[in-house]
């Protein structure tokens, strides 16, 4: 192992979750949902306490493993998360509730999201997070720098899909997807950006 790849091990490795965290992201293994990595769930709750964020917006609900993150590092705000599969979304709600979170502070939208976020309103929320259909990534990031507010983030998770990103001889169209939308917002003056390598990346855009 290199020493870059143990210094990714050690920043997930010291990353300690909740228990809530920690059973839904097991039962996300358990059904074969990829769920943000520890260190990538930190950076979220992070971003959420700093941006003192009260109204977030997640595209790809999964079984709750980034909403609880989210929430905790925003322990004021109001998650609406958008996902078509409704166990995935049961299975989230109860990891809330679990986690001790009421139900006053998210709400679940049954849906597939290119059909939800056009009719979301626009310049409306502090976060938005993106972590749903690979393809999809460029539309979704589009529908999030409208929905965000100015000084708001788009975040978008498995930035670098699975270390494919960085070796320009993948050239799959999901690859390609995700390349693309790091050359063009990295130049673009409509955002400021980052990208994280923690698990398999997170981009960060602030809305300018």
């Amino acid at each position: 192992m290199s020493q870059i790849e143990s210094s990714w091990k050690f920043a997930e490795e010291l990353v300690t979750e909740s228990d809530a965290i920690a059973e839904a992201r097991q039962h996300s293994l358990e059904v074969g949902v990829e769920a943000v990595s520890p260190a990538v769930g930190a950076q979220l709750a992070v971003v959420a306490a700093a941006s003192n964020a009260s109204s977030i917006i997640e595209v790809g609900t999964g079984l709750g493993v980034s909403g609880l993150w989210l929430l905790s590092g925003a322990p004021a705000a109001v998650l609406t998360t958008i996902d078509r599969e409704i166990e995935h979304q049961q299975a989230a709600r109860d990891a809330y509730l679990q986690a001790g979170i009421p139900a006053s502070r998210f709400r679940m939208i049954d849906g597939r999201a290119a059909d939800v976020l056009p009719r979301m309103n626009e310049n409306s929320y502090d976060i938005v997070f993106v972590d749903a259909d690979p393809g999809s990534v460029i539309e979704y990031v589009e529908h999030g720098l409208r929905l965000a507010r100015p000084g708001g983030l788009v975040l978008v998770a498995h930035a670098l899909w699975h270390g494919r990103v960085a070796n320009p001889a993948v050239r799959d169209s999901t690859t390609t997807g995700f390349r693309t939308l790091l050359t063009e917002v990295s130049t673009s003056p409509a955002v400021i950006s980052s990208l994280s390598t923690a698990g398999d990346g997170l981009l960060s855009l602030i809305k300018r």
